[in-house]
Formats: structure tokens, C-alpha cells, sequence
């Protein structure tokens, strides 16, 4: 690896960092906020709260078209970090209930782009320069538990819970200076905006694994919302909440550094039935009430199932596209996972704990996780049929 190689992926890891240490710091705590500070009943945080992954669904695959037709993905990046930290600090300026409604709406437009735009660029230039992408982005894990630890200690200090929006910005504004300076990877062929679409929902694999990600990854984004009640009715604390959090962030890091090596020994379909194995018994262990310290022991779990989940989803992603719409694929997967299936799981997810209790949430995660292997074992009976036939062909 050449010095301006090196270089590349340092900024990388640093946009990673800093990127994800925005969310930790503001995501967590964000509802705490609402009620605190501004008197935000239940229903209206709620609102609030849904309004992220119902924007996601429409706007990530809008940014990954204008990405793939642009040929300036780092650019366009750099303009969603910028913006999506300055519309952050708009939830400290005023309190009506419908203008924080539409600061959240457009928070979630440009922090929409984020993930997706920036995994998107590191999947490409770590597959063009045979990179590991996972040691890439265990540092998006590494900043989100370290933010979710110490914005915790912050904001029961003398500078109070506001600070969450100050670090926010901060995290961001370096984020966007850095994503100016991140690799580029302009494809030959410029695609008209809607033809990628068109062309990516016609492809049968493509398509089973959006399914795949929604029953899987769903309920593993949908957990971030009960699982602070989960610890909660298993008798820990708000320091025991934030424990259970960090030991299952952190755990993912370990994971996603040993995916890429994991991949090449069994492959990319395999290494998703054993994140969507390990998630499934990450619900049942839940759902059959365990004591504090088994909920503490089994968050490591995470690290299997979205340390494992997260790099293997995004390379059969890369696998299976064309590479002139591989932005808009990935940001259509985004929206899939982190938009629809956590809007999907957390909504209906609400209505089960009400109606039967935080654990039910759980065995429904539980469900949702086994009719998503039954899927991935269909994909490979797919990917087999489709090896043998070009076998065949020879």
C-alpha cells in the first residue's frame, strides 16, 4: 500500500469516527432531551422520533441517483454532513412542537445521505485497491460507543444536556472537512436518474436481499429503541442502560475487523446466515426474561450478528450490482434496512409492548429473524443453481 493509499483510508477511518460519533452523540439521548427540556409527551417524542426512518425510505435512494449521475459522491457528502450538523443545532433555538417536527424532517434528509454515501465510497476504493472495509468501519462502531458513553457523563455535568447538539455539530463540521479529501470513484458511464432504479428492481437477487436485510437488520436498528427498556424491566439502571449499550456497540469492533477474513474462508451468503443465526438468539435469549447479568454477557451478541451483517450485506451488495449504479444499489439497501425494517420493527414492535409486553417485542424480533434465513438459504440455492449452470455452460 503507496503513501497516498494510506492516506485515503486514514481519512476514511477519521470520516467514520467522527461521522458516527455525531449520531452517538445526539441519536441516545435525543429523546431523554425532548422530554426533559422541552415537555414532549410520549406520542409527540414518538413522532419525533419515527420521523428518521420514514424520511430514509424516500430520500436515501433520491441521494444515491443524484451520487451515481453526479460522479462527485465525496462532494455531495461533504454538503450532507455540513448541513445535517447545522439543522442538528435548530432543536435548541425554538420549542413549538410543529417546528421541531420540521427540524427533525430535515435533519433526516441530509443525515439520509450520510451512511449510505460513505459506505458506498469505501466499499469501492477498498474493493479497487483490495482493502478490508471492515477495518474501515469498526471506527463508525468505535465513535458511536465512545459518544453514547461520554455524552452520558457531559450532560449530567455543568454544561447540561444541550451539549449533545454543540458536539453534534463539531463532529460534523469535521466530518464534512474530511469527506472533501476522500477517494473518488467516478464510474465510465453516466446513468440517467431513474434508468439505475428501474434496472436494480428487476434483479432478482437484489431484490431477495433487500427482504433478507429487512427481517434481519431491522429488528436489529429497531432493538436501539427498546432496548433501554428491556435493561430497564430486567431491573438495571439508567448507568446500567448505558453499560448494556456500549459493551454491545464495542463488541462489534473485534467482529468487524475479522469479517473480511471471514468472507474469503466461507463467503458472503454464509456469513449472513450466521449474523441472522446469532440475532436470533440474541431474541429468544431476551424474550425468556434472563437475569441483568445474562442481558449484560449476551450483548456481545450484537457483535456477531451486525459486525458480521454490516460488511458481508454491503460487499454481495457490490457482488451483484453493475458498478455505474452502486451507489444508488447501496442507498436503496440503506433505505431498506436502516429506513423501512427499523420503521417496520419499531412501529409495529410499539404496538406489541403495549398490547403484550416488552418481551413479546422480542419473540416478533425472533420471527422476523427466521423467515430471514429462510430467505438467505433460498439465495444460495439461487447462487448454487446460477454456479452450476455456468459451469455447465463452458
Amino acid at each position: 500500500m503507496d503513501k497516498l493509499e494510506k492516506g485515503n483510508i486514514t481519512r476514511l477511518k477519521s470520516f467514520y469516527l467522527f461521522s458516527f460519533f455525531a449520531v452517538g452523540s445526539l441519536t441516545p439521548l435525543l429523546s431523554v432531551y425532548l422530554a426533559n427540556e422541552i415537555g414532549l409527551n410520549g406520542i409527540e417524542i414518538g413522532f419525533i422520533m419515527s420521523v428518521g426512518p420514514m424520511v430514509m425510505i424516500f430520500f436515501q435512494p433520491i441521494w444515491g441517483m443524484i451520487c451515481d449521475w453526479s460522479g462527485k459522491p465525496a462532494k455531495i457528502l461533504a454538503l450532507a454532513s455540513l448541513l445535517t450538523g447545522m439543522i442538528g443545532m435548530g432543536y435548541i433555538l425554538y420549542e413549538p412542537y410543529l417546528y421541531l417536527v420540521s427540524v427533525a424532517v430535515i435533519l433526516a434528509i441530509f443525515q439520509s445521505a450520510i451512511i449510505p454515501v460513505s459506505d458506498s465510497i469505501t466499499l469501492q476504493y477498498t474493493t479497487r485497491i483490495q482493502a478490508n472495509y471492515g477495518k474501515i468501519r469498526l471506527y463508525g462502531s468505535l465513535g458511536f460507543g465512545l459518544a453514547v458513553f461520554m455524552m452520558g457523563k457531559l450532560s449530567e455535568s455543568f454544561m447540561g444536556p444541550s451539549v449533545i447538539f454543540y458536539v453534534f455539530f463539531i463532529s460534523l463540521l469535521l466530518a464534512a472537512f474530511l469527506a472533501l479529501y476522500l477517494p473518488e470513484e467516478p464510474s465510465q458511464r453516466k446513468p440517467k436518474l431513474l434508468n439505475g432504479l428501474k434496472e436494480l428492481l428487476i434483479m432478482k437477487r437484489f431484490v431477495l436481499f433487500l427482504a433478507v436485510t429487512f427481517l434481519i437488520f431491522g429488528p436489529n436498528l429497531a432493538n436501539n429503541v427498546y432496548y433501554g427498556l428491556f435493561v430497564e424491566a430486567r431491573g438495571g439502571t439508567y448507568t446500567g442502560i448505558g453499560v448494556a449499550f456500549l459493551l454491545a456497540v464495542m463488541s462489534e469492533i473485534p467482529f468487524l475487523r475479522m469479517a473480511g477474513s471471514w468472507i474469503l474462508k466461507l463467503g458472503l451468503l454464509p456469513i449472513t446466515i450466521l449474523a441472522g443465526a446469532a440475532s436470533l438468539i440474541r431474541w429468544l435469549i431476551y424474550f425468556i426474561e434472563p437475569s441483568l447479568e445474562i442481558v449484560y454477557v449476551s450483548s456481545i451478541i450484537q457483535g456477531f450478528s451486525l459486525g458480521l451483517f454490516i460488511p458481508a450485506g454491503l460487499q454481495y451488495i457490490r457482488e451483484v450490482v453493475p458498478v455505474h449504479i452502486t451507489v444508488t444499489a447501496v442507498t436503496i439497501y440503506s433505505a431498506i434496512g436502516n429506513g423501512l425494517g427499523n420503521w417496520f420493527c419499531t412501529f409495529f414492535g410499539g404496538i406489541i409492548m403495549d398490547r403484550a409486553g416488552i418481551y413479546m417485542v422480542y419473540l416478533f424480533f425472533g420471527i422476523l429473524s427466521v423467515i430471514g434465513l429462510i430467505l438467505t438459504v433460498w439465495l444460495m440455492v439461487i447462487e448454487n443453481q446460477k454456479l452450476k449452470k455456468a459451469i455447465y455452460n463452458r
